[in-house]
C-alpha cells in the first residue's frame, strides 16, 4: 500500500531549518562576492585612476594644509600631459626626503590599514611622496627674481596669486636662480615659498632638483577632507598663458 499520511511535525521543522540555513549560507555566499568585487573595482581605480593622498608638511600653504586629503588623477601624466600650473604629487627623486623609520603596528591595525589603503581610501605611503606646483617644463627657462620680485619662464614674468609670502616680502623666492629644465624632467616649486625645500633647495641630489616626469604619480584634483575646505584644486592657466613653448 502507498504511503499518503502527511509529514509529522518534526519532519516539516528539520525540512524548514534546512531551508534558513541554505538562505543563510547563500547570503554570506552573496555578500562575500560583492565585497570582493568591489575589493577589485577599487584596487582597480586606485591603480589606475584616481587614489587618496593627505599632506604631511606646510610647504603649499595656504592652498593646502597639514593634514588634507586630496584626490590625484593618475591618468595625468600617463596619458594627460602635465601644465605649468598644475599641483603634483610625485616621488622622491631621491634625496629630497629624509629617511622614514618603518611604523611598527599590530597585526589588525596593519591588516585594516592595507584594506583601505588598497582600495584607495588612505595612503599610507604619502611620507615617501612630495607634492608642488609645476612651474617649467621640459626646455623652459626659469628665472628668478625680477627687480619687482617676480619669477620668469621664457622671458614672460609671471603674477602668482597662489603664492604665500611672509608678511614684508615681495620676491616670490627667498634666493634667485637660473635654470633650464632638461628633457623629461619638471622644475617644481611650493606655494609656501619661503618655507618649501623644492627645486631649488635639491640642486645637490643626483637629480640637480628636477623631478622626472616618470616619477609623477599625478595631478591632485581636490581637497577631500575635511569637509570643511572641500574645493578643486585650480592651476591657474592664466598665470602660465603668455608663455611661449620651451626655448633650447
Amino acid at each position: 500500500m502507498t504511503d499518503n499520511s502527511l509529514p509529522t511535525r518534526s519532519n516539516r521543522q528539520g525540512t524548514e531549518t534546512k531551508r534558513k540555513k541554505r538562505g543563510v549560507a547563500l547570503f554570506i555566499r552573496d555578500l562575500l562576492v560583492i565585497f570582493v568585487v568591489a575589493l577589485l573595482i577599487s584596487f582597480l581605480i586606485k591603480t589606475f585612476l584616481v587614489r587618496s593622498f593627505y599632506i604631511p608638511s606646510g610647504s603649499m600653504e595656504t592652498t593646502l594644509l597639514i593634514n588634507d586629503r586630496i584626490i590625484v588623477n593618475q591618468l595625468e601624466p600617463k596619458l594627460i600631459p602635465v601644465e605649468r600650473g598644475d599641483v603634483v604629487v610625485f616621488r622622491d627623486p631621491g634625496g629630497w626626503l629624509l629617511p622614514q623609520a618603518p611604523l611598527e603596528q599590530n597585526a589588525v591595525i596593519a591588516a585594516v590599514d592595507w584594506v583601505v589603503a588598497a582600495v584607495g581610501l588612505s595612503a599610507p605611503d604619502s611620507n615617501d611622496h612630495l607634492i608642488k606646483r609645476v612651474i617649467g617644463l621640459p626646455g623652459d627657462h626659469v628665472t628668478c627674481c625680477n627687480p619687482l620680485g617676480q619669477m620668469s619662464v621664457n622671458d614672460v614674468p609671471l603674477s602668482e596669486p597662489y603664492v604665500s609670502l611672509p608678511t614684508g616680502e615681495t620676491s616670490v623666492s627667498q634666493d634667485d636662480f637660473d635654470i633650464v629644465v632638461p628633457d623629461g624632467s619638471l622644475w617644481v616649486m611650493g606655494d609656501n615659498r619661503y618655507n618649501s625645500k623644492d627645486s631649488r633647495y635639491n640642486t645637490e641630489t643626483p637629480g640637480k632638483g628636477f623631478v622626472p616626469i616618470d616619477n609623477v604619480v599625478g595631478r591632485a584634483l581636490v581637497i577631500s577632507w575635511p569637509t570643511a575646505r572641500w574645493s578643486w584644486l585650480d592651476d591657474f592657466p592664466e598665470v602660465f598663458q603668455g608663455v611661449p613653448t620651451e626655448t633650447k
